[in-house]
C-alpha cells in the first residue's frame, strides 16, 4: 500500500508593512487619556470656529458680558433706604442682627467688668484643668496661657484682645453647634450626607472675603455681619469632621451595644458619640482656628478688635504698630491650638480618671478656681479693672525704626544681592508680568477649552461642566482681565509653592531629624490667621503684587509639606527595601518608587496649595495686589458693593476652576 503524503501548507504570508505602521496610531488612539479627550476636541474643532467669528480671538467680548454691577448697586441702594421699614427687615433680619450684636457685647462687658487679673486667672486655671492637674503637660499649657494673655496686655491691646475674644466665643459657640447639628445628620443618614457634600465643598472653596460681601449688603457693616460671617465660614470643618467620626464608629463595638436591646438614641448617645469624640474635638479646634482667622479679616466690615489694628496699621504702612497688634492674634491662635489639642491627646489616652483620684483632681481644681477667684478680686480692687497704662510696652516705634534701617540698607543698592525690594520688582517684571500678559494675550474660548480639558483629565465630565461655565462665568459677570491678573498671580504663587514644598517634604520625609525641626515650625506657620502674613512681607518688600505672592506662598507652603511628607512616609517600606537591594539610588528610589506610590496624596497636596494661594492672593488686596483683591476692599471700604460682589462672585468662580483642574480623582464620588 502506497503511502499517503501531506501537502505541506503553503507559507504564512508576512504581515504586511502598512499594517505594521498602521498599528501604532491605534494603540496611541486607545491611549485612556486621548479616549477621554477625543469627543471635547471633535466639540471644539466645531464650537470654537463659530465663537471666533461671532465673537473674535481676543479677551472676552462685550456682546457675551452682562451689566451686574448697575443691579447690584441699585439694590443695595434700596435696601438702605428701606432697612427701617420692610418687614423682612423689621421682623426677621433686625431680630438677628440685634441677637449678634447684643450677644458680642454682652460678653465684652462681661470680659472688661471681671477685669484683667481674673480673666488671666481663669484662662490659666481652665488650660491647666486641660491639661492635666497632675501632668506636667498640664503646667506648661497654663504657664503658656499666663505668658500668651500678659503679653498681650503689656503690648498695649488688652482693650482689643477683649473684643477679639468675646467674638470669637460667641462665633466658636454657634458654629460648634450648627456644625455638630449638621455633621450628626450627615453622619447617620447617607441621603443627607450626599445632599450636604457639595454644601460643604463649595463653602471651603469660597475664599474668606466672599461670605463678608453679601452679609454687609443684608445687616451694613459692624458687627452682625462679622459674626455671622465667621459663624458661617467656621462651621464647616465642624460638620465634616462630625460626620467623618460617627461614620467611622468601630462596627464591633455597634453591633454589640445592638445586641443589648438598646435603642438607636441610646447607641448614639453611648457608643457612636464616645467613639467620635476625637474627630469631634479635631473638628473644634478646626472651627476655632478659622473662626480666628476670619475674626481677624472681619475687621474691614468694622469687626473691631486686634483685627482692626492690624488693618488700620497696614493702611499707614505702620509695620511697627501691625507687629504690636499680630503678636496677640499669634498668641490667641497658639493658646487655643494647644488648648484644644491637649484636650484630644488626653481623650486619645484615655486620660479622664476615675474613682476617688477623679474627685481628688476636681476638688484641687475647685480649690484652685477659688484661689485665683479671690486673687482676682484682689487684683481688681487694687489695679482697677483696665489693664494699667503704665505697664505698657512700646514695641512699635523701635520695630518701625528697625524697618526704616532695613529699608534703608537692605531693600535696595546692595552689592550684587540687589536688596528684596529689588527681588520684588525683579519678581514681578520676570514672572507676574510675563504670566499675566499670556493669559491677557490668550483668545478668551482658548482658555475655557483649556480649563475644560486639565477639568476633564483631572475629574470626568462633571468636573469639566463645572470649570468651563465657572471660567465662562468671569467673563460674563464683566470682570475677565482682573480675574486674569489675579489667576496670574495664583499661578507664579502655586509654582513657586509647589517647587518648594515639595523639596522641603521629600527631605523631610528622608531625613528624620529635619522632620523633627519643621513640625513645630509647621504647627506655627497653620496656626497663624491671613492677616499676619502680610507683616513681615510689607517689611521686606514694600506693597505690591510680589508681596501678596510671598504671602501666599507663605500660608499655603505648611500644607504642602505636611501632605507631601505625610504620603511619602507611608509608602510601603518593603517596596523601598527592594529598590534599596536592586541598587537603586536615593534619587531614584523618590523619582521611580516613592513619588508614583505616593501620587494621591500629592496631587491632594496640589490642590490644597492651589485653593490657599488663591484665598491668600485676594487678601493680598490690602497690601496692593491689585485685580479681584483691591476691588473686594475697595467695593468694602467705599460701599460699592456692585464692585465688591462682582468680584467676590469672580473669586468664588475662580476658586471652582482651579479646585476642579486640581482635584485628586475619586472614583467613590463618581469622578474618574
Amino acid at each position: 500500500m502506497s503511502a499517503v503524503v501531506t501537502p505541506a501548507s503553503p507559507p504564512t504570508p508576512a504581515e504586511p508593512a502598512e499594517e505594521k505602521v498602521s498599528a501604532a496610531p491605534r494603540a496611541w488612539l486607545r491611549h485612556p487619556v486621548v479616549r477621554r479627550l477625543w469627543p471635547l476636541a471633535v466639540a471644539a474643532v466645531v464650537l470654537v470656529p463659530l465663537a471666533a467669528l461671532l465673537w473674535g480671538s481676543g479677551a472676552w467680548p462685550s456682546a457675551l458680558s452682562v451689566d451686574v454691577k448697575t443691579p447690584l448697586d441699585d439694590t443695595y441702594t434700596w435696601i438702605v433706604r428701606n432697612r427701617d421699614t420692610n418687614p423682612v427687615f423689621l421682623y426677621g433680619l433686625l431680630h438677628l442682627s440685634n441677637w449678634a450684636d447684643g450677644s458680642v457685647s454682652w460678653v465684652t462687658d462681661l470680659l472688661e467688668s471681671l477685669g484683667w487679673s481674673p480673666v488671666i486667672a481663669a484662662a490659666v486655671l481652665l488650660s491647666w484643668r486641660i491639661g492635666g492637674l497632675r501632668d506636667r503637660r498640664g503646667l506648661k499649657l497654663a504657664g503658656i496661657t499666663f505668658a500668651a494673655f500678659t503679653v498681650c496686655g503689656l503690648l498695649g491691646m488688652w482693650q482689643a484682645t477683649m473684643e477679639t475674644l468675646a467674638l470669637m466665643a460667641v462665633a466658636v459657640a454657634v458654629s460648634a453647634v450648627i456644625g455638630g447639628a449638621l455633621g450628626l445628620g450627615a453622619g447617620l443618614s447617607d441621603r443627607f450626607e450626599r445632599v450636604l457634600r457639595p454644601v460643604l465643598d463649595t463653602m471651603q472653596i469660597m475664599p474668606a472675603f466672599a461670605y463678608l460681601l453679601p452679609l454687609v449688603l443684608l445687616f451694613d457693616v459692624g458687627v452682625p455681619s462679622a459674626l455671622i460671617a465667621t459663624i458661617i465660614y467656621a462651621a464647616p470643618p465642624m460638620a465634616r469632621l462630625t460626620a467623618l467620626g460617627l461614620r467611622g464608629a468601630d462596627q464591633g463595638v455597634m453591633e454589640a451595644a445592638e445586641s443589648l436591646g438598646t435603642s438607636p438614641v441610646q447607641r448614639l448617645l453611648t457608643a457612636r458619640l464616645p467613639l467620635a469624640r476625637k474627630e469631634i474635638l479635631l473638628g473644634l479646634n478646626q472651627t476655632i482656628m478659622m473662626a480666628l482667622s476670619m475674626v481677624t479679616i472681619a475687621s474691614v466690615i468694622g469687626a473691631g478688635g486686634l483685627g482692626e489694628e492690624v488693618f488700620h496699621a497696614l493702611s499707614i504702612l505702620d509695620v511697627g504698630g501691625a507687629l504690636a497688634a499680630g503678636i496677640p492674634i499669634v498668641l490667641l491662635a497658639v493658646w487655643l491650638d494647644r488648648v484644644t489639642a491637649a484636650a484630644g491627646e488626653r481623650l486619645g489616652e484615655g486620660a479622664a480618671p476615675s474613682g476617688s483620684s477623679w474627685l481628688h483632681g476636681w476638688r484641687a481644681w475647685l480649690l484652685a478656681v477659688g484661689s485665683g477667684t479671690v486673687l482676682g478680686a484682689v487684683g481688681w480692687q487694687l489695679l482697677v479693672a483696665d489693664w494699667p497704662e503704665a505697664w505698657n510696652v512700646d514695641i512699635a516705634s523701635p520695630v518701625q525704626s528697625g524697618v526704616d534701617w532695613f529699608t534703608g540698607h537692605l531693600a535696595e543698592g546692595v552689592p550684587v544681592l540687589g536688596g528684596t525690594r529689588t527681588w520684588a520688582g525683579n519678581f514681578t517684571i520676570w514672572v507676574l508680568d510675563p504670566i499675566r500678559s499670556v493669559l491677557t494675550g490668550t483668545p478668551w474660548w482658548l482658555l475655557v477649552l483649556l480649563v475644560a480639558a486639565l477639568a476633564l483629565l483631572a475629574g470626568g465630565w462633571g468636573a469639566m461642566c463645572t470649570a468651563a461655565l465657572a471660567m465662562a462665568g468671569v467673563g460674563v459677570i464683566g470682570v475677565w482681565g482682573h480675574a486674569l491678573d489675579t489667576l496670574s498671580q495664583a499661578i507664579a504663587g502655586v509654582a513657586v509653592t509647589l517647587v518648594l514644598g515639595f523639596i522641603i517634604g521629600v527631605a523631610g520625609a528622608r531625613v528624620p531629624l529635619l522632620e523633627r525641626i519643621l513640625r513645630p515650625v509647621l504647627d506655627t506657620l497653620q496656626t497663624l490667621p491671613q492677616f499676619i502674613y502680610l507683616i513681615p512681607v510689607v517689611a521686606l518688600f514694600n506693597v505690591g503684587r510680589a508681596p501678596a505672592v510671598a504671602a501666599a506662598v507663605l500660608y499655603a507652603l505648611p500644607a504642602v509639606v505636611r501632605i507631601t511628607m505625610q504620603g511619602l512616609r507611608q509608602v510601603d517600606p518593603a517596596t523601598l527595601e527592594a529598590a534599596r537591594s536592586m541598587g537603586a539610588s536615593t534619587f531614584q528610589q523618590i523619582r521611580q518608587v516613592q513619588v508614583p506610590l505616593a501620587r494621591p496624596a500629592l496631587m491632594l497636596a496640589l490642590n490644597q496649595g492651589v485653593v490657599l494661594v488663591l484665598a491668600m492672593v485676594i487678601v493680598g488686596g490690602f497690601v496692593g495686589s491689585g485685580a479681584l483683591g483691591y476691588d473686594v476692599v475697595y467695593g468694602l471700604q467705599k460701599s460699592q458693593l456692585g464692585v465688591g460682589l462682582t468680584a467676590g462672585v469672580a473669586i468664588v468662580l475662580l476658586g471652582l476652576v482651579l479646585d476642579r483642574t486640581t482635584q485628586r480623582p475619586n472614583k467613590g464620588n463618581g469622578r474618574h
